[in-house]
C-alpha cells in the first residue's frame, strides 16, 4: 500500500509559479515511480508528468513540457511539481500517483492516487 497527501494548491495569475508537494508513505515508495495527473471540471483526466523510482527518467504531457518539472526526494519519500509560467488552461484538480513505471504512467496506468490539490489560473 502507498499513501499520497498533496499539498501546495492555490491561486495565482497568468504567468506565476506553484510548486505541489506530494508525501508518500508505504512501505515500496522508494521502488515506485510517481506521476502527476489534472483533472479540470468537464474534461477528461490528463496526464502531466512522471518520474521513475530513481529520478532518472522523467516524462511530461505536451501541454507542460518546458514549463512544469517533476523531481523527487526519496530519503523525503516527497515527489514535487514545479509550474513556472502558468496559464489559465492549467486550472485543475492536481493529483498525485504512484504506479509501476513512469512509462506506464505516462500511458494513463497508477495504482495509487492521492486526494488532489486545487490549482487555479487567473487570467
Amino acid at each position: 500500500q502507498v499513501q499520497l497527501v498533496e499539498s501546495g494548491g492555490g491561486s495565482v495569475q497568468a504567468g506565476g509559479s506553484l510548486r505541489l508537494s506530494c508525501a508518500a508513505s508505504g512501505r515500496t515508495v522508494g521502488s515506485t515511480a510517481m506521476g502527476w495527473f489534472r483533472q479540470a471540471p468537464g474534461k477528461e483526466r490528463e496526464f502531466v508528468a512522471a518520474i521513475s523510482s530513481s529520478g532518472g527518467s522523467t516524462y511530461y504531457g505536451d501541454s507542460v513540457k518546458g514549463r512544469f518539472t517533476i523531481s523527487r526526494d526519496n530519503a523525503k519519500n516527497m515527489v514535487y511539481l514545479q509550474m513556472n509560467s502558468l496559464k489559465p488552461e492549467d486550472t485543475a484538480v492536481y493529483y498525485c500517483n504512484a504506479g509501476l513505471t513512469a512509462a506506464t504512467l505516462s500511458r494513463g496506468g497508477y495504482n495509487y492516487r492521492g486526494q488532489g490539490t486545487q490549482v487555479t489560473v487567473s487570467s
